[in-house]
């Protein structure tokens, strides 16, 4: 059975009874000054809200659209990146792993290994993931229902994860369209593991641009709040400077501004769920 809460560092949980948790940053770790203005700016933030803080970056995004685009600095550049962020701000740190050879390596640098939707069924990966010790995110796919993701627990606790968090970020609905269910979000919240929610991958339009994803990040907000009136435990917010200038997901990722001014409206929503 999954635990409730989840330890990700020694002094952050997440959970009942915790406070909310952003786990926010860019898509890609496109370098050390990005990544710690986003820290910086992310921290403050959720310190006046009273949320507590993940920092999320990416060393490879393996399933772009197109084999042209970005994916990254790779896996010993990126690392070094969001180690080099986390021990500066003093953060606990997540990224996502692609391949079971990343598990073991990953897991010296971040507090969080996070599973992508993509890959949540991959069996080997979960194992890996499961066998560092360290705390696992899965995302759950686009193309399953929250109630499977009971399968994705079974084997991580199968594997001897104890510390496991689903986020939902959307289901398929027709082409290039995602939709969340909130009622199957209160379904997988009901599996008894916490759960995240993706503000900002909710938001994309898959493939809708071609050879790149679009997206409608102007609903971001609108989802954010909804999903803490859900009673999530965690928020997954990809942000940046500038979106257009990013090398990766430009199209869904928040300006750090509205970050900044979004934060204090969910901790009012927040207060008021838990009161």
């Amino acid at each position: 059975m999954p635990t409730n809460p989840i330890a990700i560092a020694a002094n952050l949980k997440i959970g009942h009874g915790q406070p909310l948790c952003i786990i926010a940053g860019p898509c890609l770790a496109e370098s050390h000054d990005l990544c710690a203005e986003i820290a910086e700016t992310v921290k403050a933030a959720c310190e006046t809200a009273g949320f507590s803080y993940i920092f999320k970056a990416s060393f490879d995004k393996a399933n772009r659209s197109s084999i042209a685009s970005d994916r990254g600095p790779g896996l010993a550049a990126g690392l070094k990146i969001i180690a080099d962020v986390g021990r500066q701000f003093d953060l606990p740190t997540t990224t996502d792993i692609h391949e079971t050879s990343q598990a073991a390596i990953a897991a010296q640098t971040v507090d969080l290994l996070q599973i992508p939707a993509f890959l949540c069924r991959q069996t080997d990966l979960l194992v890996a993931a499961a066998r560092t010790g360290k705390a696992v995110n899965v995302k759950k796919g686009q193309f399953m229902s929250p109630a499977e993701m009971s399968n994705v627990l079974a084997k991580l606790s199968e594997a001897n994860a104890t510390n496991v968090m689903l986020t939902e970020r959307g289901t398929f609905f027709g082409y290039n369209r995602l939709i969340n269910d909130f009622v199957g979000l209160g379904d997988m919240i009901d599996l008894g593991a916490p759960v995240c929610f993706d503000v900002t991958h909710s938001t994309q339009q898959p493939g809708g641009q071609g050879a790149m994803s679009g997206g409608r990040p102007d609903r971001a907000p609108l989802l954010a709040k909804a999903a803490v009136a859900a009673g999530v435990d965690a928020l997954f917010i990809e942000c940046h400077p500038d979106p257009a200038a990013g090398r990766s997901d430009a199209a869904t990722m928040l300006p750090l501004d509205t970050v900044r001014t979004l934060l204090p409206e969910l901790a009012k929503i927040r207060a008021a769920t838990i009161s």
